[in-house]
């Protein structure tokens, strides 16, 4: 996203120093243009998670219908939960292409739907006979005596063709209808190939192009209001703004064993705790609110980071934030979010911050404050947020520290189109092998598309013939899919090597200002050493989980 220089002079958007982040964006976005299966799909990146399997297969969505509905659905829907927000992407670009490959996808069921009725539904026993000889094919596919009985079967409603074209066994107005009724499903079919295949090449590109991010913005004219009383687009608007407002969010919620949801779960932890006491020279020291210090923090990190004596050594992409966390269970599957005078929207406004930062929270379930300083990295693949909580108990200090990181999503999101083949032994060779094209849609695509069609108006009853797919909850379109990042040499290494410089303007920023309050710091500089000390050999560790009764 582009930013603001905002010392003085004419404003002249510039990007992020790391280029655009885009990376995950493309691959959740390219999902709602695919073709794929979506069983397997699901098996490799919902551990767990499936959704409903339908009635029959031949009315089972694929990978790009059922995506974009869930995430329509979760995203759009009127009462929907609250969403886990998404960092380092844009997840109002994916509910766009969600939306844009729904419509394309609508227009081509409405052509399909005219074929189906007029050449399947107005001729009934043709189509049955017609669909009962595929569908037997079909489950008989892949045996030993694949080629010789699959041909069989097709050459019995094919004969029966043949049988009532030339000879009917009824007289008059039947006679007729029994001609064409074995003819209408096969032109039928050759129709609805050809709508199928348009639309799985253009599709197909669409998948590509969003992928590599040769292709630009969704194009949703629905959601532009025509007029005053177009309350559909006008809702639509409305929830695409919403989805951006709560991308903003700095309520979070903290779920046990899987860290802060939208974070990724904490590696790593580092504390300097001491006891106040007066500098020498005094009998007391300046009293203070913890926001005092984490404002004193704030300003060190928005300082520092970004600067650098040394050539090209400067942090890219860091962003400091005031985060307010409530806890939840780590088997939770949904979350909320307070309401009231102290929110802005989905955002709490800064005096509530400010309320929650200077509370004694100890004992309490509620809110508690961390200051957070986040990292996007890596196009948008990693996510390094190091968190800063201040607390104090009677008159010891402690300054806490932990790491936290989300790897990069799913491989199988950033599959790319491939042709369709097949390989098999050489005839007379069979040492050998061959690689045989498919047709790009084969019979039974057409058929499910053609009989799914119809249903194009009623997506409950469709929904309940075919099966949907569930999405991990709580949900949110960043850490839904996330891998752990430690198998990436580089992203392991990005994300221990963070930590040191925030924790350094951390400790720096904490002495300067117990030495402006006159607090002795010759014990705090002490245990500043120890914990940079620590930092030598940080190692990623579950330090959520605890081996204790």
């Amino acid at each position: 996203m582009a930013k603001l220089d905002m010392t003085p002079g004419p404003q002249i958007p510039r990007t992020e120093a790391g280029g655009p982040q885009t990376a995950v964006t493309q691959a959740l976005s390219a999902t709602a243009y695919r073709d794929d299966d979506l069983d397997g799909f699901i098996a490799k990146v919902q551990d767990g998670v499936v959704g409903k399997t339908g009635w029959h297969d031949l009315f089972r969505p694929n990978l790009g219908e059922a995506f974009s509905k869930a995430v329509i659905g979760r995203t759009l829907g009127k009462g929907r939960k609250p969403l886990v927000p998404a960092y380092g992407m844009e997840p109002r670009t994916v509910v766009e292409h969600c939306l844009a490959a729904e419509e394309l996808r609508a227009a081509r069921d409405k052509r399909l739907m005219l074929v189906t009725v007029v050449c399947g539904l107005l001729f009934l026993p043709g189509t049955v006979i017609w669909l009962g000889a595929l569908e037997l094919r079909r489950r008989l596919s892949g045996g030993k005596w694949d080629g010789f009985f699959g041909a069989l079967i097709l050459l019995i409603p094919a004969a029966l063709t043949l049988f009532f074209a030339w000879k009917p066994p009824f007289n008059g107005l039947l006679s007729l209808y029994l001609r064409v009724t074995m003819l209408a499903p096969l032109v039928g079919w050759f129709l609805a190939k050809r709508i199928v295949v348009n639309s799985v090449k253009d599709l197909r590109s669409r998948w590509a192009g969003v992928l590599e991010g040769n292709l630009g913005a969704a194009v949703l004219p629905t959601a532009v209001p025509r007029h005053e009383n177009d309350k559909k687009a006008a809702a639509l608007k409305e929830g695409l703004t919403q989805l951006v407002l709560e991308q903003d969010t700095n309520v979070l919620h903290y779920a046990g064993v899987n860290g802060i949801l939208g974070l990724g779960r904490r590696w790593g932890s580092w504390e300097m705790v001491e006891d106040l006491r007066p500098a020498e020279g005094f009998e007391e020291f300046r009293t203070f609110h913890t926001w005092d210090l984490v404002k004193k923090i704030t300003d060190r990190l928005n300082g520092t980071l970004g600067r650098s004596h040394v050539a090209n050594g400067a942090v890219p992409n860091s962003s400091v934030d005031q985060w307010v966390i409530s806890s939840i269970g780590a088997g939770a599957d949904e979350i909320s979010r307070p309401g009231g005078p102290d929110m802005d929207g989905p955002r709490m406004r800064d005096h509530a911050v400010v309320t929650v930062a200077n509370q004694q929270d100890f004992g309490k379930d509620g809110l508690r404050h961390y200051l957070g300083t986040q990292f996007v990295l890596n196009k948008g693949q990693l996510i390094v947020s190091v968190t800063v909580t201040v607390t104090a108990l009677a008159n010891t200090l402690r300054v806490s520290v932990a790491g936290h990181t989300l790897g990069p999503i799913q491989g199988a999101f950033t599959d790319k189109p491939k042709p369709k083949e097949r390989t098999e032994p050489k005839p007379g060779k069979f040492w050998e092998e061959r690689t045989i094209q498919l047709p790009l849609v084969d019979n039974i695509e057409v058929v499910r598309q053609a009989l799914r069609a119809p249903f194009l108006k009623v997506p409950t009853l469709l929904a309940w013939l075919g099966g949907t797919m569930k999405l991990p909850e709580p949900f949110g379109l960043r850490h839904a899919w996330a891998n752990p990042a430690w198998g990436n040499r580089f992203m392991a290494d990005d994300s221990v090597r963070i930590a040191s410089p925030v924790v350094s303007a951390v400790l720096a920023a904490t002495i300067d200002f117990l030495a402006d309050h006159d607090v002795n710091v010759d014990r705090f500089t002490g245990r500043s050493l120890i914990m940079k000390s620590e930092m030598q050999g940080a190692r990623p560790f579950k330090s959520d989980q605890y081996d204790a009764w």
